[in-house]
């Protein structure tokens, strides 16, 4: 049994990793500051990343898996915290590629500023510098926009509140934005397979090999409660994100390396029924903005 060492475990992408390794029968040790109710099945250490004295030291890791460094801090406290480790994989994000860049993104593209992404997307740079500085091994993955059950980020929530409600859809512009993906169940897959397989390619890009339309995701999303969306355009000079999910920018990532190891995904249509069966159950566990407030003074 691999003993497998999780930063984080109560909220999405975290607490989706730890129930999907103690599924598979991983001893799996949560990092976090036992505010939240724990995934059944894991060995709580309570504590703050930057504040842990001897409490990992004597314990062996197979694998370190970091989903919450931010930044460097956050690397070097955890780290010099450790004991004894085989792998360590950090979840990084697309946000360290610069918006005006040339796309697809490669691993190997320029990461700097990105105006959409400021200082998240810096210091996440910063946090991937800094860990294959001390384990040069490291595996990092760089996901799009993660989704799937548990995500407490209002997006697809978003437009299932509205298909719910069957209320039309403000579209911006014509719709035709694109959107790239990456399920949950995937970056743990992903993971599985590396813990496994120990690739040669240490820095992934991670994700579905396509992208969709805006106009196709909310299509897809009121689908999963067998709606179908009339769409309103907003052509105005108005923030994007004052009535939708996500910034007014488009990037696309090339993910060729993780599909030599990872080729098949999770389909949008599918994870987003999986979101949505979720949700119907987790709602209050989503942290919504006041999209429809917005839309209903503003809009309608």
């Amino acid at each position: 049994m691999k003993q497998i060492l999780i930063t984080g475990g109560t909220t999405f992408v975290s607490k989706y990793v730890a129930k999907y390794f103690v599924e598979r029968e991983y001893e799996v040790y949560v990092l976090n500051r036992n505010s939240k109710p724990q995934v059944e099945g894991v060995h709580l250490i309570a504590g703050d990343r930057h504040d842990l004295g001897d409490q990992l030291k004597d314990i062996h890791f197979d694998v370190v898996a970091d989903i919450t460094a931010y930044d460097a801090n956050d690397i070097t406290d955890l780290y010099n915290a450790l004991g004894a480790f085989d792998q360590y994989i950090m979840i990084s994000s697309s946000a360290v590629y610069p918006e005006d860049g040339v796309q697809p993104f490669k691993e190997e593209s320029e990461k700097t500023v990105n105006k959409y992404w400021g200082k998240y997307g810096t210091d996440k740079i910063d946090a991937e510098k800094n860990l294959l500085e001390r384990v040069p091994d490291a595996y990092i993955l760089r996901p799009p926009y993660l989704y799937g059950p548990m995500n407490n980020v209002y997006r697809e929530a978003f437009v299932f509140d509205c298909a719910k409600a069957d209320r039309k859809f403000y579209l911006p512009k014509d719709g035709e934005m694109k959107l790239q993906f990456f399920h949950v169940k995937d970056l743990c897959g992903l993971m599985e397979v590396i813990i496994e397989t120990k690739p040669s390619e240490h820095i992934m890009n991670v994700g579905n090999a396509q992208a969709v339309s805006i106009k196709e995701w909310v299509t897809m999303c009121y689908a999963c409660f067998d709606k179908v969306p009339t769409f309103v355009n907003v052509y105005d000079d108005i923030e994007q994100r004052n009535y939708f999910s996500f910034y007014d920018y488009e990037y696309y990532l090339d993910v060729t390396k993780q599909q030599k190891i990872y080729p098949d995904t999770v389909s949008l249509e599918e994870g987003l029924r999986e979101s949505a069966k979720w949700y119907d159950i987790g709602e209050t566990e989503v942290n919504k903005k006041p999209l429809l407030k917005y839309i209903d003074e503003n809009l309608a």
